[in-house]
């Protein structure tokens, strides 16, 4: 399977990380690790995972926008206490939460609670892409200087 995705570069990177970014227990930092020793250049590898990750937390927005109990604690398996715990970390620190959207457990909750309280999705947008660029651009930044330790 790693060989395949390796092989199929840019869209597996997108698809990978489009998933990841639900509540599928999923990483896709080792594919963008794997791509940049690959000798793909950092840069669209970061700009291609960002999006994708950026449109998977979309989905997790847009799950809480329609805001329908089924689709959050059947489809999305949020639980109870989940949804509790981003509800109070998003009462804590507002939309800036978003930030961590890239963080595991709490990030996709927090996904959905943004969209649950409505924030707008230009703002949802900016901040999440924020955390996901910064998140992806330190993994690139590791796997180069990573690089040069070991060639």
């Amino acid at each position: 399977m790693h060989e395949f995705l390796v092989a199929n570069g840019y869209p597996a990177l997108f698809l990978l990380s489009l998933l990841a970014s639900t509540l599928i227990p999923l990483g896709s930092e080792w594919l963008l690790v794997a791509l940049i020793v690959q000798g793909f250049p950092p840069l669209p590898v970061i700009l291609v995972a960002s999006t994708g990750n950026l449109l998977g937390a979309g989905t997790s927005y847009g799950i809480g926008v329609c805001g329908r109990p089924f689709l959050t604690t059947r489809i999305m398996r949020l639980g109870e206490h989940e949804r509790l715990r981003a509800e109070r970390f998003f009462a804590k620190y507002g939309s800036w939460s978003l930030l961590l959207s890239w963080l595991p457990v709490i990030g996709d909750p927090l996904c959905v609670v943004a969209g649950m309280m409505k924030v707008s999705l230009g703002r949802f947008a900016l901040l999440v892409v924020i955390g996901k660029v910064t998140r992806y651009t330190v993994v690139a930044l590791a796997a180069v200087e990573g690089q040069k330790l070991f060639y």
